[in-house]
């Protein structure tokens, strides 16, 4: 035997020694333990699909918005009994969910359902009182329910909540003309046309009231 094979024997049998050394001892890398994904929501792609690396799942959508996203679309085509069954069926996943009550309401409201509307409204400002769409909305509700003194109470609330949202005014304004409170309906229009230009049902009413 050679020097050389003498060496080449010697290294061998330290390298294989070492080897099983750290298998018996547990020092050597364990798979899915000290080689675990960092960031468990990656899905890690092949090379073919480079595109795929370390790439994030598309989030998927929870039943409630999907529900909600089926109601919208259900509005658009004027299927309001499809919406409210798709919102009844969100309401029961969450019964005091804001968006959910304030559709349930604006759907009721466009089939003259005015009782309906009004008791989810009232349902939605007992878990957000600041809610200032609910409040002008509420208002109008009890107006065309003939509950007057209660809808401008309503509607001094949506204004106190966003004093800068020009349509609050309007509305306002156009519960007072129909109450013949005609010079209070005038200041309401003016500062509904001076918050939002764009009102052109405003500017007539300005026009009509100050002839």
């Amino acid at each position: 035997m050679t020097l050389f094979q003498l060496l080449l024997m010697i290294a061998s049998a330290v390298i294989f020694t070492m080897f099983f050394r750290q298998i018996f001892n547990g020092t050597h890398p364990k798979r899915g333990t000290d080689f675990e994904a960092k960031t468990p929501d990656d899905h890690i792609g092949s090379i073919s699909h480079p595109d795929k690396l370390f790439s994030k799942p598309v989030a998927s959508q929870s039943r409630m918005e999907q529900l909600r996203q089926s109601a919208d679309k259900a509005v658009e085509n004027g299927d309001m009994e499809e919406a409210k069954k798709a919102l009844g069926s969100a309401l029961i996943l969450d019964d005091t969910d804001i968006e959910t009550l304030y559709k349930l309401a604006y759907v009721h409201l466009r089939q003259q359902g005015h009782e309906k509307a009004k008791e989810y409204l009232e349902k939605l400002l007992s878990v957000d009182s600041k809610h200032d769409m609910a409040e002008a909305m509420l208002a109008n509700v009890l107006h065309k329910l003939g509950d007057d003194t209660e809808a401008l109470k309503h509607h001094t609330l949506s204004v106190e909540l966003d004093p800068e949202y020009a349509l609050h005014y309007f509305n306002y304004a156009n519960t007072l003309y129909d109450l013949d409170r005609k010079e209070e309906a005038l200041i309401y229009y003016k500062k509904s046309y001076t918050l939002d230009p764009s009102i052109e049902d405003a500017a007539k009413m300005i026009e009509k009231l100050s002839e």
